[in-house]
């Protein structure tokens, strides 16, 4: 298992939620305006760029056709489409029925919202709209330079949605050291809650004072490993 496979293991396994993993991030991460379309949804996965363009979604339809998106989350962009919806219950059966894609997360309206809904599909966009992009091919496609970038960004890279929205890993955050802080930060929740819950303490003596640490209030296997992973962290 290599260490992306294990980054989306341990988020999965843990539901590590979105607030968390941007957390671990530096508070950093969340990509602005995007909200699922139906609630109770968690997913993570390997990112699978696709792209619209001038209003148009005949490339996002070429793209999909071509590719493995077996477990994947496809991101879908529209480039200079306006307030234009990219796609709506088709292409969302054809992903998820067809293409067995884990999630669907646009960067722009969705339409078809009914049956999206009836189908509980996990999907996270920009709202919704009746009106679509038209299906005619560009003659000229977007630059390659713009392309690349977007590539080099979100292909390989983490998502994590859930109620909150949905927060991007990068490739470069992708390591060990990002392993470590996610185990740090589970156990450190963990800790927080059984302080307020259990023994009754407040969110200042806990959060800011962090009174867990003195005497024996938490057990020392959980100690040792708090301050184990707070060394990696």
């Amino acid at each position: 298992m290599n260490i992306k496979e294990q980054v989306i293991k341990i988020i999965q396994d843990n539901k590590i939620s979105t607030t968390e993993v941007a957390d671990v991030l530096g508070k950093t991460g969340a990509l602005p305006g995007i909200l699922p379309v139906t609630s109770r949804q968690f997913k993570v996965g390997e990112v699978k760029l696709v792209y619209a363009y001038k209003e148009s979604n005949w490339e996002v339809h070429e793209q999909i056709a071509g590719l493995d998106l077996t477990n994947k989350i496809v991101y879908i962009v529209g480039i200079d489409c306006g307030d234009r919806a990219i796609i709506g219950d088709l292409v969302s059966k054809y992903l998820f029925l067809y293409k067995n894609c884990a999630a669907i997360v646009v960067d722009a309206p969705m339409r078809d919202a009914h049956t999206l809904i009836k189908e509980n599909y996990p999907i996270w966009c920009k709202g919704v709209s009746p009106i679509g992009c038209f299906n005619r091919k560009n003659e000229v496609g977007p630059p390659d330079e713009l392309i690349s970038e977007l590539r080099e960004k979100f292909d390989g890279s983490i998502m994590v949605c859930d109620d909150s929205g949905v927060v991007l890993i990068e490739k470069p955050h992708i390591n060990p050291d990002f392993s470590a802080k996610l185990n740090f930060i589970e156990l450190q929740e963990d800790i927080w809650f059984f302080c307020i819950d259990s023994l009754k303490m407040s969110t200042y003596e806990v959060v800011c004072l962090k009174k867990y640490l003195d005497g024996d209030i938490i057990d020392k296997d959980k100690l040792i490993q708090l301050s184990k992973l707070i060394s990696a962290h």
